[in-house]
């Protein structure tokens, strides 16, 4: 319930802040073209001649899976209009109520092309290229945070740290111009990296698509950087804090050896900090690759809100931002989820 108040929240953000752009949407749909009677027709077609209220209103219902609808021909909710795939649920008088997909609307620059589709097509590839990131960060950052504990106050431990604080610190929009430039130009011959490329690229011969997975590579590293430097920091402090509990001194004073201390006893909980900075910054790779992926010209969702930016798709923005609030709850939600399992002491209400 949290959750659905937090998304109704950033619907209503959301929609206030692009009802006050300056512009008229229906002549960014037009583009160039000046045509008095088409202009009108776009904006009865979708409900921009209504006050910001009755707008509002109706972009609840579009997002809502459970929606209202008329039987007015000449209403913005009549279901001949919307044309999206709908299950009649029942009829009150002339509404008609109908289950449905949430519908983000359609694009204003790409002919028409529904935003689902858009996001459809780009999701994915940052999806894949946030996941990619988010693995580098845990693998790399949970074993440096280890070493550190362990190697407390040596020149290990100091390293680790200026580096760490050097990674959170440096923004990511230069650590992608700066790696690009050094393992894609200055290195190309030996990491046979490019500077630039997409998950998918064309054949020479147009004949269709292919995986290149080397192009993933230099941008989920950019991206993990970040995230990285906070789990090495996490991990660090918190081992530390849980090897100095009592259970942790009975087991070393039995005999267990370090490895098995840590595995079988500290390990666990001093992972629930970690899981916590994990979901936080899973979810805001979504929207913090923006940066990444323009200029490694990533093929994602970051690449395409820049575009959408530049042009004022409007929806594509709107849509976007709520796909990645989405996303953003549901992994808190999983996060209270797994708190659970790690330490017994939480437990769900």
């Amino acid at each position: 319930m949290y959750g659905l108040f937090t998304l109704f929240g950033v619907v209503t953000v959301i929609f206030l802040l692009f009802s006050v752009l300056p512009g008229d949407p229906a002549r960014m749909m037009m583009g160039q073209r000046e045509d008095s009677e088409q202009l009108k027709s776009i904006r009865k077609k979708y409900g921009f001649d209504q006050p910001k209220t009755t707008q509002y209103l109706y972009y609840l219902n579009d997002l809502s899976p459970i929606s209202f609808h008329s039987k007015n021909k000449d209403s913005y909710t009549n279901l001949a209009t919307n044309k999206y795939e709908y299950s009649k649920l029942f009829r009150i008088g002339e509404v008609i109520v109908v289950l449905k997909f949430p519908h983000l609307r359609d694009s204003f620059q790409k002919n028409g092309k529904s935003v689902s589709q858009v996001l459809s097509e780009t999701l994915p590839n940052t999806a894949i290229l946030a996941i990619a990131s988010i693995v580098i960060a845990i693998s790399i950052g949970i074993i440096l945070g280890i070493f550190s504990a362990l190697f407390k106050d040596t020149w290990f431990d100091r390293f680790i740290s200026i580096v760490s604080t050097l990674g959170m610190s440096v923004p990511s929009f230069f650590s992608a111009i700066l790696v690009a430039w050094f393992f894609g130009f200055v290195l190309h011959e030996f990491t046979g990296l490019e500077m630039t490329g997409s998950l998918y690229e064309v054949d020479d011969f147009g004949e269709g698509q292919y995986i290149q997975l080397k192009n993933l590579v230099l941008p989920a590293f950019v991206l993990g950087i970040r995230p990285l430097a906070v789990i090495i920091q996490l991990m660090r402090t918190s081992l530390l804090e849980v090897l100095n509990q009592d259970y942790v001194r009975t087991a070393k004073a039995k005999g267990l050896s370090t490895y098995r201390v840590i595995k079988s006893h500290a390990l666990k909980n001093a992972l629930n900090p970690v899981i916590t900075a994990v979901s936080g910054w899973f979810a805001s790779m979504l929207a913090g690759a923006v940066f990444v992926e323009y200029i490694f010209n990533w093929n994602g969702l970051g690449k395409e809100i820049v575009n959408a930016l530049n042009t004022l798709d409007l929806p594509i923005i709107m849509g976007s931002v709520l796909v990645i609030a989405t996303l953003f709850i549901l992994i808190n939600i999983l996060v209270d989820v797994l708190y659970s399992w790690l330490d017994p002491r939480v437990r769900l209400q």
